[in-house]
């Protein structure tokens, strides 16, 4: 059995690494550029090694991986709906007028990665940033309030 006196005691967070790290987190979604789908997979990465040690980083990985699963895969479901909705539509002339609407939502995506650079900035600026109705979601599930 371990004593108190050597259990793990993570070392504190200075607060330039806690706001480089959450800039890292929000840039995550970068990587949705390059390989698709794993920018929800570098946030959860940043989470899971900074959730004992800041809550700050814990709370802005944890926002921005939420964040880009809805925008990414929502964004991309809505959008694979919406184009194959306007290419059957099209074979009676009212899919024609649909494709403004896909155009709009397959911008979803490119939407949430400026999103994400602008949360990078302003977390590594040292200003609190929250993601439109996700963030105040996350903080109410991390302080239990």
């Amino acid at each position: 059995m371990e004593s108190p006196q050597n259990a793990y005691v993570p070392a504190p967070v200075s607060p330039s690494e806690e706001r480089t790290w959450a800039m890292l987190a929000h840039l995550s979604t970068l990587l949705n550029l390059v390989t698709g789908l794993l920018g929800p997979v570098g946030a959860l990465v940043v989470y899971m090694m900074y959730k004992d040690r800041s809550r700050y980083v814990a709370y802005h990985a944890l926002q921005s991986m939420i964040f880009q699963l809805i925008a990414w895969v929502g964004g991309g479901i809505l959008a694979g709906i919406a184009w194959t909705l306007t290419g059957i539509l099209s074979a009676v002339v009212i899919g024609l007028l649909c494709i403004p609407i896909a155009l709009i939502v397959s911008l979803i995506p490119v939407a949430a990665i400026i999103y994400g650079i602008i949360g990078g900035i302003q977390c590594n600026q040292g200003q609190d940033f929250r993601y439109w109705l996700v963030g105040d979601w996350m903080r109410s599930t991390l302080t239990g309030s």
